[in-house]
């Protein structure tokens, strides 16, 4: 049964809540994730994540076509929005991306095949927590529970707070994942109703930072070392999405753990290999994907690194727990 609607509690922006998560955080875990993000990773496998409004995707293999269809092409769709190009090799429809930034889930619905769906809806925090509880008895069994991620949860830091602190609430083990290129204060809402912190290290040169994330990495290396000193109760787990030709080297994982290693709270460092797994969803959104020519990383190399890991935390190489996902 669904709880009640508070009209005074927080609501946010949910892309996606995913059921069945064993990588981000002990146990079994539901992933709620949240629309927003402040960096630009040029490897970012989840585009749809970026804005912080609901956007409309196209999938024009299942769109039907002018003659069978057409309903895109008519009112109450914003005019132009949607089009045939003249000599097209078929009659499929096309985005003016720009005049249908405006389309939302009323008008998208519309669409009888689902080549036009939303990316994003607005949700109360009893309606996230009522689906987080779905799986309750297996965080019980597992020491499992919810984790927020995005996007950049922080960037919503009153649904997020408010989602953590009513999982607890509820008996649900809580983690974030982040970035933390956000405002302290931002931080300082979430942190008192967390039990785990994942975060990235993406890159430690502020310069590189800059060039493959979009910002410095100023501000994030001082709301980590300031997270691990106010919250020692906190549990962090330190990660870095792992990518040939940019930090794939032993220079940015031993620096990495030059930072992470003084704080005894910092209970790991995870590699995400890097995957090409959100290719597709930069043609849904209507973009263009820079990473085109990089490859994964290869097993050689991801063992080496993760032995320098290993051998900074004082365990062998068989005491690894395992991959964790790829990060947004």
């Amino acid at each position: 049964m669904s709880s009640p609607v508070n009209p005074s509690a927080p609501t946010g922006i949910v892309l996606n809540i995913q059921r069945y998560c064993s990588h981000d955080g002990p146990g079994i875990r539901t992933n709620v994730f949240l629309k927003g993000c402040s960096l630009r990773c040029k490897w970012c496998g989840n585009p749809e994540s970026i804005a912080p409004k609901p956007e409309l995707s196209y999938d024009s293999k299942k769109c039907t076509g002018k003659e069978e269809c057409g309903v895109c092409l008519k009112p109450p769709f914003p005019e132009g929005a949607f089009f045939v190009p003249d000599g097209a090799d078929d009659d499929k429809v096309k985005v003016n991306w720009h005049l249908a930034a405006d389309c939302d889930e009323k008008l998208a619905s519309l669409c009888p095949t689902g080549a036009l769906e939303m990316f994003g809806k607005r949700m109360t925090v009893d309606e996230v927590l009522d689906e987080v509880e779905k799986d309750s008895s297996f965080y019980r069994n597992t020491g499992g529970g919810m984790t927020l991620s995005g996007g950049e949860c922080l960037l919503q830091p009153d649904f997020s707070a408010a989602l953590l602190e009513g999982a607890h609430k509820r008996g649900f083990n809580t983690a974030i994942e982040t970035a933390c290129n956000v405002p302290w204060r931002f931080v300082e809402k979430v942190l008192p109703h967390v039990d785990t912190m994942l975060h990235d290290h993406k890159m430690t040169i502020p310069e590189r930072h800059k060039k493959w994330v979009g910002v410095d990495n100023k501000r994030i290396l001082e709301n980590f070392k300031k997270a691990y000193e106010t919250f020692p109760d906190v549990d962090f787990i330190a990660r870095t999405p792992l990518i040939p030709g940019i930090n794939a080297d032993e220079e940015h994982i031993r620096a990495v753990l030059a930072f992470i290693r003084p704080h005894k709270n910092v209970i790991d460092y995870e590699l995400l290999p890097y995957h090409r797994f959100g290719l597709g969803k930069y043609e849904l959104l209507g973009e263009v994907y820079e990473l085109d020519d990089y490859k994964t990383p290869s097993d050689d190399l991801v063992k080496h690194l993760q032995a320098i890991i290993d051998e900074a935390f004082g365990r062998t190489p068989a005491a690894t727990t395992g991959e964790a996902t790829q990060p947004a």
